[in-house]
C-alpha cells in the first residue's frame, strides 16, 4: 500500500487513523499548497484531484478518508477503531456522519470562502456571500454536538474511535485558520482535552 497525503484536515484524519492503528504504510507527500494535487503526476492516481488516497495492489486507488479507514479497519482490524460488533460500527458511523454534515462540510466551505478564498478561488468554486451562513451553520453543528456526545469519555461513549479522530482534526484544522469553537461550549471542551491525551504522536498531520 501507498497512501499519498498531505496537509490539511482529512490527511490528518488518515495519518492520525493509522498512527492509531500501528500501522506501517509508505507515503508520498503531495505538496497542495503548490498546487501538486491539481496537476500530473498526481492526477493520474486521483483524478479528482482530492488528497489523500490510498494506493492498493493491482493499481486500486481508494480516496474518500471513511472509505480508506473503512478499508484499513478490515485489514488491519486490532485495535478497533470503528466497531467490533454490528451495533458499534454502525454508532460510529452515525457519528462520523453527523459530524461531516453537521460540522466538517459548512465549516470546510465556509473557510475556503472566506479566510482562504485567494488560496481556493482558482481550485474550487467559492462563494464569499455564504460564509456568514456556513459559519453559523457550523456553530448550529457544535452546539448540537455539545448536547448530544456524552458527558465523559468518548464520541461514542468509552470507545475511543474513528469519530474522535475525525472531530478532532476538523475542530483543530479549522482553529488554525481563525475559526475556533465556542468557548462556552464546556463539554466539547472537556471531550477535546480528554481526547488529546489519547491520540497518538501524528507527524503528517
Amino acid at each position: 500500500m501507498l497512501l499519498y497525503t498531505g496537509i490539511g484536515p482529512n490527511p490528518a484524519v488518515v495519518t492520525r487513523f493509522i498512527a492509531a492503528k500501528g500501522i506501517d504504510i509508505s507515503t508520498v507527500q503531495v505538496d497542495s499548497m503548490a498546487g501538486e494535487n491539481r496537476k500530473q503526476p498526481y492526477l493520474s492516481v486521483n483524478p479528482l484531484g482530492t488528497i489523500p488516497a490510498l494506493a492498493l495492489g493491482g493499481g486500486k486507488i481508494i480516496t474518500e478518508i471513511t472509505a480508506i479507514c473503512e478499508y484499513l479497519e478490515e485489514s488491519y482490524p486490532l485495535p478497533t477503531l470503528i466497531g467490533r460488533t454490528a451495533e458499534e460500527r454502525a454508532e460510529t458511523r452515525m457519528w462520523v456522519r453527523r459530524i461531516d454534515l453537521n460540522y466538517a462540510v459548512p465549516m470546510s466551505y465556509g473557510l475556503r470562502s472566506g479566510f482562504g478564498y485567494d488560496f481556493f478561488k482558482d481550485r474550487v468554486r467559492c462563494r464569499p456571500e455564504i460564509v456568514e451562513a456556513m459559519r453559523l451553520f457550523a456553530a448550529d453543528g457544535l452546539r448540537e454536538l455539545e448536547r448530544d456526545i456524552p458527558r465523559s469519555g468518548c464520541v461514542c461513549g468509552g470507545r475511543f474511535s474513528l469519530a474522535d479522530i475525525f472531530l478532532y482534526e476538523f475542530l483543530a484544522a479549522a482553529a488554525a485558520y481563525g475559526q475556533p469553537s465556542d468557548e462556552s461550549l464546556p463539554n466539547l471542551a472537556r471531550w477535546r482535552n480528554e481526547i488529546a491525551l489519547r491520540l497518538p504522536s501524528n507527524q503528517e498531520a
